[in-house]
């Protein structure tokens, strides 16, 4: 039996629409299957849009929840005394929701002066659809006694009699939510038989808009595109003589200026040019710079620095800037995303343990990636990355470094490492180790040279290999000073494993080196393998690579199903291709008895339940595989980028299997994200081969 939490606020700014992002994160994290539906739209949001929270939720999760009723159509049916009907409308929606979780997370309406229904509203939500009430208050000033209040008073109309609903409280933007503060405030509420649920912490950066959001919200013209997508962390208007107005413009900050102030503008864009990365220069009085100023300010427009013009005066601009809307964006997924988890992070486990466990046994995407940062932060390895300089791997090492994924080593230029890092707006931590290879080449000669003596390799061109970072990030692996090696964002494929096969081969009873894809679809993970290494292999080398992923997929929390996929399923055709696969389906079961593995199997057979019971009924794999091991190169990385960019699927890899140590290579389209959990899966491989 499902259950559904209403979450309700106290009043506008509560942090309502985040509480119901972390709430549905927490859920999905502990691997309880969790609806998310807004009933009644939010009045404001625009005619045939989708109502902001549920956009969000769209975004940041693989739930699709239905459209809110509009808003115009709550107000007919409340003014009219129809909220009867209107619950009918709410029940009806909900049932597919319901029928398809574990937990169903309702967001009410938000209180405010023009909406003087929302009350009654919630109340009708809340006995519509038998469900029990989470509160949400801001922290405010931290009067703990009107916070208490307030949640008193929000919480008043679901505790009638003996039909108190409320199952505790969330406290929203708490600075610095120290234990003997959390304590103070979960006994100011108990005070008030109200459970303390949340105290999330309040983190400047996660209030920070871009600059995209004040041009749309202000209408502002663009002089310049730039780089829409750069945070505003502080607005200055410029009113000082230059020299005043130096030490002022750093990393974020939104320059507000006049138009014709000329000598402001060269200086923004000279700050610009030299690597300090603002957010934006914003020019008011609808005055654009003069054109010799213009032409003299085009390469700090190259550096991505966003220039706009506003029609009113400084005063008024400045303004308007600051009241802009603080919420979030429903395209804002990096913003959407840290407000989520941070809710979720704050999150009471034994209150959340209170709510329904999961009727059957998942992996989901969210849930797998936890897993993911928890088991390489047991692990606290040193992953080397030999693209040091290149700035999405620097990101990711900083990421990793400051959530203890793992112990980065940035092979590179120290000055160029750190004049990247501060052109992105970033410093490094201190657990961030930086090696310049010219310092270190000459300690891995002789090691180098053992690796490859059957090759003959003598210490001259040991040192002229070493040059390469990859062969010098694969040698340190060698030796032992690094646990780990990441690369291929700038680098082929080939250039990042044939360093691993000649300098530390492969693995005890490994035949070859493959590659595994973990898959995150809407509702679970699967492995496909092979999609990035071995082009044609025989039927033996297809058996290795079903065990091998097999392997992988256990060790990660996913119990192995192997599908080996064919055009045919079973002995419905016939050729070499079929012959293949049918025969590496043996050798696997020969190696490996009590793994469930079946093939040939087309993929709909494998993957959908429907679909097997029609061509493979007696299948203990076929409509439930997790593991799927593809009869070549072609059809496994088609099939894979088919998946991911189709169905907007993330996928984490790939992941080699196979070599004496672990080394990963990665797509050159990779994503900061993609980076991060490729460190961490590095990370555990490593721990996993002590």
């Amino acid at each position: 039996m499902n259950r559904t939490v209403l979450v309700v606020s106290t009043g506008h700014g509560a942090g309502l629409t985040a509480t119901c992002l972390g709430l549905v994160r927490a859920l999905d994290l502990s691997g309880v299957r969790v609806g998310y539906l807004k009933p009644l739209a939010q009045p404001g949001a625009d005619d045939g849009a989708s109502d902001p929270s549920t956009a969000l939720v769209r975004l940041v999760s693989t739930l699709r929840p239905p459209e809110s009723l509009p808003a115009a159509q709550v107000e007919r049916l409340l003014g009219s005394g129809g909220i009867d009907s209107l619950m009918e409308d709410v029940v009806a929606g909900a049932e597919e929701v319901a029928a398809a979780s574990d937990v169903v997370v309702v967001e009410g309406l938000t209180p405010a002066p023009e909406l003087a229904y929302a009350g009654r509203a919630n109340a009708a939500l809340a006995k519509a659809l038998d469900a029990d009430v989470l509160l949400v208050a801001p922290w405010g000033d931290g009067d703990l006694e009107r916070i208490g209040e307030s949640i008193a008073i929000a919480g008043g109309p679901f505790r009638a009699g003996e039909d108190d609903r409320v199952i505790g409280a969330v406290v929203s933007a708490v600075p610095e939510p120290t234990h003997e503060r959390a304590e103070r405030l979960r006994e100011a509420l108990a005070a008030r038989g109200v459970r303390l649920v949340a105290a999330v912490p309040l983190h400047e950066e996660l209030g920070w808009a871009r600059v995209r959001d004040l041009r749309d919200e202000l209408d502002l013209e663009v002089l310049n595109e730039g780089d829409q997508d750069r945070r505003v962390k502080d607005v200055i208007v410029a009113a000082q003589s230059v020299p005043a107005l130096l030490p002022l413009l750093r990393e974020g900050r939104l320059v507000v200026v006049p138009g014709d102030r000329h000598e402001v503008v060269l200086s923004a864009c000279l700050a610009a040019m030299n690597g300090i990365r603002l957010a934006a220069l914003l020019l008011t009085v609808g005055e654009a710079p003069d054109p010799r100023v213009w032409e003299l300010a085009r390469p700090a427009a190259a550096t991505g620095l966003p220039i706009l013009l506003s029609r009113d005066y400084t005063y008024e601009t400045a303004n308007a800037v600051h009241g802009v809307d603080p919420g979030i964006r429903p395209d804002d997924r990096e913003r959407a995303e840290l407000v989520a988890q941070n809710v979720a992070d704050a999150v009471d486990d034994e209150w959340l343990a209170t709510l329904p466990t999961r009727t059957h046994t998942r992996l989901s995407p969210a849930a797998f990636r936890q897993r993911l940062t928890t088991m390489a932060r047991a692990a606290d390895r040193r992953i080397v990355l030999p693209e040091g300089e290149e700035p999405r791997t620097l990101r990711a090492a900083i990421l990793c470094s400051e959530r203890g994924i793992a112990r980065p080593v940035l092979l590179g230029d120290p000055a160029e490492i750190r004049a990247t890092a501060s052109g992105l707006g970033l410093s490094l931590p201190d657990g961030l180790d930086v090696v310049d290879p010219r310092d270190v080449l000459d300690d891995y000669v002789d090691e180098l040279v053992q690796a490859r003596a059957s090759k003959g390799l003598t210490p001259e061109v040991a040192r002229d290999s070493l040059a390469d970072r990859i062969v010098l990030g694969t040698t340190m692996l060698r030796a032992g000073a690094v646990d780990g090696l990441v690369a291929g964002a700038v680098h082929t494929t080939a250039a990042t494993v044939r360093p691993a096969l000649q300098i530390l081969k492969t693995a005890p009873g490994a035949k070859l080196v493959s590659s595994v894809f973990f898959m995150c679809l809407p509702d679970q993970v699967v492995i496909y393998g092979d999609c990035a290494v071995n082009p044609d292999p025989d039927a033996e080398q297809l058996a290795d690579i079903a065990v091998q992923s097999a392997r992988s997929a256990r060790a990660f929390g996913i119990e192995p199903r192997v599908a080996m996929i064919s055009f045919s399923t079973g002995t419905s055709g016939s050729g070499s291709d079929v012959e293949k696969v049918a025969e590496a389906t043996r050798l696997a079961r020969l190696r490996e008895p009590d793994l469930a593995i079946d093939g040939p199997l087309q993929y709909d057979a494998a993957a959908i339940a429907s679909v097997a019971r029609s061509k493979a009924p007696d299948s203990a794999v076929a409509g439930r595989a997790t593991v799927f091991v593809f009869p070549d190169l072609n059809t496994g990385n088609t099939t894979y980028k088919a998946v991911q960019r189709s169905a907007d699927v993330v996928s984490v890899g790939p992941m080699l299997q196979g070599l004496r140590k672990p080394v990963n290579d990665l797509s050159r389209g990779a994503l900061v994200e993609d980076i991060v959990y490729t460190i961490a899966l590095t990370a555990i491989q490593a721990s996993m081969l002590d």
